[in-house]
């Protein structure tokens, strides 16, 4: 344990922007026995393949999020929803290395809880795809175009949700309208939004 992936050298090498942060996100991970992987281009830490927390880096902040945030119990009210979509998933945003050198010991009870919450088999219970509102610009689709029902019906319930979310996140009707004529032929031939 205790192991740095080469694979991560490589991606916090290269990145430009929270560098020192990462390192000291890492270092802290680390710690606390988990596993270094890279998954979606981001170092990601797992227990027994179970993925626990990712390091991640925006714009404006450098965060280190939960898979299963949502499970845990936030004593400090630290943890961030990133929108009002992501059910499970959590963060703890930071915007420069003190304040996660200043965090450590409550960044590492985090953590201790969010493998307890793995160990102990914890599921974030989802919402069904059926509790989420289909835009009107999608359902219009669905009433008109033959086979469309039946090809979102056919596609996994997180393919559909990533689809309506993707089309309700549009604040103007004409832009939920091309989204979904956008991704028309994605959806008849069985493919998510990320495919």
């Amino acid at each position: 344990m205790n192991r740095t992936n080469p694979k991560v050298d490589d991606v916090l090498r290269r990145a430009t922007k929270w560098q020192q942060e990462f390192e000291s996100l890492r270092a802290v991970v680390l710690d606390c026995q988990l596993v270094e992987e890279l998954k979606w281009h981001q170092p990601c830490y797992t227990l027994e393949g179970k993925n626990i927390v990712l390091i991640h880096g925006f714009k404006e902040y450098c965060a280190l999020l939960f898979f299963k945030g949502a499970l845990l119990n936030d004593p400090k009210h630290i943890l961030v929803q990133q929108t009002e979509n992501v059910q499970a998933g959590r963060q703890i945003r930071f915007t420069n290395v003190r304040e996660i050198i200043k965090m450590k010991p409550v960044l590492k009870a985090y953590i201790q809880e969010a493998i307890a919450v793995e160990k102990s088999g914890l599921k974030v219970k989802l919402k069904k795809t059926s509790e989420f509102t289909v835009p009107e610009e999608f359902q219009n689709k669905l009433n008109e175009i033959p086979g469309l029902k039946r090809a979102f019906a056919a596609l996994t319930p997180g393919r559909q949700r990533g689809y309506l979310f993707y089309f309700s996140q549009a604040k103007l009707s004409k832009t939920r309208q091309a989204r979904v004529e956008r991704c028309l032929p994605q959806i008849f031939n069985g493919k998510g939004i990320d495919d």
